[in-house]
């Protein structure tokens, strides 16, 4: 399929052109790569996100500094091995999308590209957050442990102390595996099995208009800057910076209720006790709390994201499509 821009012609990689064979485990080893490159931001913005105020990290870099400080590199990486189970989720997500793209295709009207990848980027997160959500929980709760403001290991700090939603051993702070069995338990116990999925929700109110809205504006740009952009500059590098302007618009957009959200799956609150709790200590600075790490997340984010998805896509394409694509 070619979507046309004046007299330039960018071709769109559709989901019946690709080996599957080769499409998936690439995907999986692209998700992998890029989430343990920008883990440490998802890990500051969360931390950035549920602390009162500015009681512990003054933004994005001071977070940064002080966890290095206090907590060696390792602390930037905690909870990583279970967020990695994300890669479910993802597989699931990237499935729908295309799978959906083309349902749209052939049997609706729905034949402008930004119209269905609105729909199909939104109906691809619904089903990734119901995968990805218990993750998250358990995840968010791995990210506060071993949290401290100095480097004494025997100090007790009131400000973390107050973070602290869930009661774990230290013995079980010390072992990964041994924390995550006392993460679940704890979860089960104050909340039964409907604890894992608390702020789920939010989560699909948060990223399924997040997902529609990267998908329409990576759409709108990259159709944009294709009709602008000299000859000699490779599609790929249209993409790549369209996916990044996509990742600040809808990340900016949403970023009030990524706020509430995190918030309600680590505190285990409601939603209007939260956004009233917020209000109270933020005011109107809570659409803004963590939107630094945020944005420096999306930023690389999407940029990786786009690398790998249309690298992956032109490497996957069936041999009859390949003289017909351009990088």
């Amino acid at each position: 399929m070619e979507l046309e821009v004046d007299n330039v012609n960018l071709q769109v990689i559709e989901f019946e052109m690709m080996d599957k064979r080769k499409y998936y485990p690439l995907t999986m080893l692209s998700s992998f790569s890029i989430r343990g490159l920008l883990y440490p931001f998802t890990l500051i913005k969360t931390r950035l996100q549920i602390q009162r105020g500015t009681e512990i990290y003054k933004g994005t870099y001071d977070a940064f500094c002080k966890i290095i400080r206090n907590e060696g590199a390792s602390g930037l990486y905690r909870g990583f091995w279970v967020n990695c189970l994300q890669l479910i989720p993802t597989v699931s997500y990237i499935s729908t999308y295309e799978a959906m793209r083309q349902f749209l295709k052939d049997n609706t009207d729905f034949t402008h590209g930004k119209s269905r990848s609105f729909v199909a980027g939104g109906t691809a997160s619904f089903i990734g957050q119901t995968l990805a959500v218990p993750i998250d929980v358990i995840s968010q709760h791995m990210m506060l442990l071993g949290q401290r403001v100095s480097k004494d290991e025997g100090k007790i700090d009131r400000k973390l102390a107050q973070l602290q939603t869930l009661k774990i051993s230290e013995e079980g702070r010390l072992s990964r595996l041994g924390s995550v069995k006392e993460i679940l338990q704890q979860i089960y116990i104050r909340d039964g099995l409907r604890g894992f999925y608390k702020g789920y929700f939010v989560s699909i109110l948060v990223f399924a208009p997040n997902s529609a809205l990267w998908w329409a504006f990576y759409d709108t740009y990259t159709l944009f800057f294709a009709g602008v952009s000299p000859e000699w500059i490779p599609r790929l590098a249209i993409q790549c910076f369209s996916g990044t302007l996509s990742g600040v618009s809808a990340s900016t957009i949403t970023n009030p209720l990524d706020v509430i959200r995190a918030r309600i799956q680590v505190e285990g609150s409601n939603m209007n006790e939260t956004v009233r709790t917020l209000w109270k200590e933020e005011g109107l600075l809570m659409a803004f709390k963590g939107l630094s790490a945020r944005l420096v997340q999306s930023v690389m984010f999407s940029f990786f994201i786009i690398l790998g998805y249309e690298s992956i896509k032109r490497l996957s394409l069936l041999e009859e499509y390949r003289k017909d694509v351009r990088w």
